[in-house]
């Protein structure tokens, strides 16, 4: 099997449209190598190889280029989001233990030519592209695989299917490019000559040499001019248009034996892109019960009893507790089984929830403080108790957490945790014990259920010591003790009480937002002069390219892009334009929050997000089902969501609390730089001091609108380590002017420059950066020969120390806080965390206190050379605090 990886990396790239939507953690799109797995696993699995070769092109300069200098000339240059992914199909390659060549001077196309013409009669070769040159290839043992519909779908060319298709040989393929020239690669063929009339010449001439040898056979006419004419070019396009056969390559088919994959590397690859879906197939597929009960014999054997009632004796000082669910959201889900280890005993106890928490016993013991328990998710544990009438307490150890700080890449599952200290793995993934898909059940083998869960706990009890000396040794123990604990219980709790969402707000505003949606929709039928989908991009496409002829700007293999960017480019030449953009964002508010948000009210009127604590590489918290962080802010009607979210009594009030600019005011306490820390000392507005110094403005002068943005722009693009590529992109200018605009900043803030600098070199010495408080983030691609890899996990090196700063900032205010409304013995509770705000709710009497008291622990939460600064507001809901 011979692959052309370059077309069908390209081809995949293109097969997801909505790239955004394929981002992983570290913000690398993953768009195109998500296709092209899944494309790879299709075709290894349909032709089960005994030898597979991707073949890549090794650059835009080959021997064609020198030719002829237009040679793929025309194409549009090649999307950044394409170019970060394509060193790490090569990492993927090698995962899967697949053989991958490129060569200078050439093609990939001739590495394929030419291994294809190693191959002897008796041998079966597949070639795998999105270029139909390589039909040229085809023989009575070579059979072309051309993708269709991205790259899901094959369409097989042999001999005979060219002949039945064309009536020409696969030779002639090359024949019909001479005439016709190709337009992907920019090499003319004759003029006004398509596939039809090229079809109608080679079925009267056969090649194109004969043609010209016989050209009196042609009638006089414009078509036999051109001919005559372009006989050179003809020539030359049939001369490009062929494949080679005798490349000098330095493999043979003999280095191309297949494998097989590397189950460690591939996992590892896919939890790196978070390809979560292939992970957990794979890890199904590779689940072993028999080594599962070799690491089990190495582990302390625990009796295993299951309770119909509880005693006293059942419930040890110290114990290892584990509450297992079937689904995802613990704050709806079922509870299947609860599990605890007395492991001075070593016995596992198993029990329902019914008898549970219907016993006091067991209850009381939950809340003791005075018993200790391990747990694999506090938060969690906590939640599932205040969802059952009970309290949760005594919390001595959380194994996720650990795990997190430790390696966030194996922070998700205990099958993976156990990955990174040297435990056995006695744990089997949870869909080899319950099934695969949404329809999970207990297996009907009551035994096999409870010694999973045993093996769990007992997993859990291994992990305990090697993740505190692990913590230790990284010097993590009081980030881990301090903050993230603590705060894990706070995060419990602030789940537990949700936030209370009037409903008729957001039915109200759901039902104008409808019927001004089918206004819109009515309006754009007008625009258009006909009816059609709005919500369909292939029809949309037609009306605006065809119907009304605006200009295209890119096209898909589907049809015409009418995504986001392209139509913001076609802003102004048409009134449609306008009208389609504003009928998309109000359609997603409508459908992702008016109409989204009411079934996760609960009966008590309230909505309880989850928020997770061990996922984002940088330590920051995210907020899942549902998503309360991202309600957009940016349009009015995306801020009027925030209406629906009111305090939960009568006379109460919503506070909220925003730390201004911390990630800036970050970046001047670890770079150090003079101007930065100064501005920030005088209280300036940093956009518009930044904009003074790099525009040279006079003091007294004020900034307009348009050099704070730029000057906004570049603050925020720094921290992000932003190149004057991306400057150009956010600014709509030039790159030369993005770069001056660059040099001119770190002109004026040249300890900016320095600490940039500084972190990378250290990076590449440590392999990760930390923050103010120990968090790390490993970065095993800095030291990558690969300049896009490379320049990627240095960008990653200059964010991390801040966006990872400012994160455990805003938790260890968090911590304080809860603490001083306790001690104060203040009503007012902590509700919610959205970036770098808290949300609060509180008597009215008591807003005055918050007042002082929010903003006076949230400034003083770290000691920084400049100061933090808190704004804050309160209201009678949501928006009333902005």
């Amino acid at each position: 099997m011979l692959i052309d990886g370059s077309s069908l990396a390209f081809r995949a790239f293109y097969s997801i449209l909505n790239i955004e939507n394929f981002k992983n953690k570290a913000g690398l799109h993953t768009n195109a190598l998500f296709s092209f797995n899944r494309m790879l696993d299709d075709v290894l699995k349909q032709f089960e190889p005994t030898h597979v070769l991707v073949a890549f092109d090794k650059s835009e300069v080959t021997f064609r280029t020198a030719k002829y200098q237009e040679y793929k000339g025309g194409r549009q240059k090649t999307p950044s989001e394409f170019k970060e992914q394509m060193p790490y199909f090569r990492v993927l390659l090698d995962a899967y233990g697949i053989t991958h060549y490129d060569i200078l001077n050439y093609e990939a196309d001739d590495v394929i030519g030419t291994l294809a013409y190693q191959s002897e009669p008796e041998d079966e070769v597949i070639i795998i592209s999105g270029d139909k040159d390589l039909t040229q290839l085809a023989a009575e043992h070579v059979t072309v695989y051309i993708t269709r519909k991205g790259v899901s779908e094959l369409e097989s060319y042999t001999p005979e299917v060219i002949r039945e298709k064309y009536d020409l040989t696969p030779e002639q393929i090359i024949d019909m490019k001479g005439l016709m020239g190709d337009s992907s690669d920019n090499y003319p063929g004759i003029t006004r000559i398509g596939e039809k009339t090229a079809l109608k010449l080679l079925h009267q001439f056969g090649s194109v040499e004969n043609m010209y040898e016989n050209l009196d056979e042609l009638k006089a006419s414009k078509m036999k001019e051109n001919i005559i004419n372009d006989r050179e070019q003809a020539f030359m396009s049939k001369d490009l248009a062929r494949i080679l056969h005798d490349a000098p390559l330095e493999i043979t088919l003999e280095d191309t034996v297949y494998q097989g994959r590397n189950v460690d590397e591939l996992m590892e690859f896919y939890r790196q892109m978070e390809f979560n879906v292939a992970l957990k197939a794979l890890q199904a597929e590779m689940t072993d019960t028999s080594s599962h009960e070799e690491a089990a014999a190495q582990l302390p054997q625990y009796e295993i009893e299951c309770l119909e009632a509880i005693v006293a004796e059942h419930l040890p000082t110290r114990a290892v507790l584990y509450t297992e669910m079937l689904e995802d959201n613990y704050h709806f889900g079922e509870v299947v089984g609860i599990a605890w280890a007395d492991i001075k005993e070593q016995k596992v106890y198993i029990t329902s929830e019914e008898v549970a928490y219907n016993s006091e016993l067991f209850k009381d013991w939950l809340s003791s403080k005075d018993h200790e328990k391990v747990t694999l998710d506090s938060k969690r544990e906590r939640v599932i108790a205040a969802n059952r009438g009970a309290e949760f307490n005594g919390i001595s150890f959380d194994t996720l957490i650990a795990t997190y700080l430790i390696d966030v890449h194996n922070a998700q599952e205990l099958t993976d945790i156990v990955r990174i200290v040297d435990v056995p793995s006695i744990v089997l993934y949870d869909e080899a014990v319950y099934g695969k898909g949404a329809k999970k059940a207990v297996p009907e083998d009551k035994a096999v259920f409870n010694q999973h869960l045993a093996n769990k706990i007992i997993t859990m009890v291994a992990l305990e010591e090697p993740l505190k000396e692990k913590l230790s040794e990284l010097h993590m123990l009081e980030l881990f003790q301090e903050i993230e604990m603590p705060l894990a219980i706070i995060l419990a709790d602030m789940e537990i009480r949700g936030i209370a969402v009037n409903r008729e707000v957001l039915e109200v505003r759901n039902e104008k937002m409808i019927k001004l949606l089918a206004q819109m929709e009515t309006s754009i039928h007008e625009h258009a002069g006909e009816e059609f989908n709005v919500n369909s991009p292939k029809q949309l496409g037609v009306i605006l390219f065809e119907k009304l002829n605006l200009p295209v700007i890119k096209k898909t293999k589907t049809g015409y892009s009418t995504a986001a960017d392209v139509l913001e480019k076609l802003q102004g030449s048409h009134p449609i334009i306008d009208e389609i953009l504003e009928y998309r964002t109000l359609s997603k508010l409508q459908g992702t929050y008016l109409a989204g948000l009411p079934p996760y009210i609960k009966g008590d009127g309230k909505i309880h997000t989850r928020f997770v604590q061990t996922l984002t590489q940088t330590g920051r918290l995210s907020s899942t089902d549902p998503n309360l962080q991202n309600i957009p802010i940016r349009i009015e009607e995306g801020r009027k969501i925030r209406q629906a979210f009111v305090p939960s009594k009568p006379n109460w009030q919503l506070f909220g609390a925003d730390y201004s600019q911390i990630e800036l005011r970050v970046l001047a306490h670890i770079s150090q730089d003079e101007h930065m820390m100064q501005a920030f000392k005088d209280g300036e507005d940093i956009h518009a001091a930044t904009a003074r110094r790099v525009f040279n403005l006079p003091a007294d002068e004020a900034v307009d609108s348009n050099h704070r943005r730029q000057a906004k722009a570049v603050n925020f693009g720094i921290v992000y380590g932003i190149s004057d590529y991306g400057l150009s992109q956010n600014l709509g200018i030039s790159r030369p002017e993005a770069k001056s605009f660059i040099d001119r900043y770190f002109e004026q803030y040249p300890g900016i420059e320095q600490f940039m600098k500084d972190v990378v070199t250290q990076a590449k010495q440590d392999g990760y950066v930390s923050t103010l408080f120990n968090r790390r983030r490993y970065l095993p691609d800095i030291h990558s020969s690969n300049f896009n890899i490379r320049s990627f996990a240095e960008r990653t090196a200059i964010n991390s120390p801040i966006q990872g700063t400012a994160a455990d900032i805003l938790k260890i205010a968090m911590v304080r806080l809860e603490a001083a409304l306790k001690e104060e013995g203040l009503e007012a509770r902590i509700l919610l965390q959205v970036h770098d705000e808290l949300i609060l709710e509180a008597p009215a009497e008591e807003i005055e206190r918050l007042e002082i008291l929010v903003p006076q622990i949230m400034e003083n939460a770290v000691e920084l050379s400049i100061p933090l600064k808190v704004d804050y507001n309160s209201g009678n809901d949501w928006y009333e605090l902005k």
